[in-house]
C-alpha cells in the first residue's frame, strides 16, 4: 500500500483515468464495427468523420497507437470508396 499522499492520489487518478480510457476506447470500437457494416456509401462518410475523429483522439491520449489509428482509419476509407 501507498506511504505517501501524492501516491495515493496517484492512484485515484489513475483508475479514473483507465476508466475513461476503456470508455473511450470501446465506444471508439462499437463506432466502427457500426461503420463496417453500413451499406450505404451517403451514411458511412459521415460517420467516417466521427470515427476518424475518435481514432485521432484515442492515439493522441496513447490509448492506442498512432499508427494503429492510421491503419483503421485507411481500411476504413478504402471499405466507403469499395462501396
Amino acid at each position: 500500500m501507498a506511504n505517501h499522499k501524492s501516491a495515493l492520489k496517484r492512484i485515484r487518478s489513475n483508475e479514473a483515468k483507465r476508466l475513461r480510457n476503456k470508455y473511450q476506447h470501446k465506444t471508439t470500437r462499437n463506432a466502427v464495427r457500426k461503420l463496417r457494416g453500413m451499406t450505404d456509401k451517403n451514411e458511412a462518410s459521415e460517420l467516417f468523420k466521427s470515427v476518424a475523429s475518435m481514432l485521432d483522439k484515442l492515439a493522441k491520449n496513447n490509448v492506442i497507437h498512432k499508427k494503429k489509428a492510421g491503419n483503421l482509419k485507411s481500411g476504413l476509407q478504402v471499405m466507403i470508396n469499395a462501396l
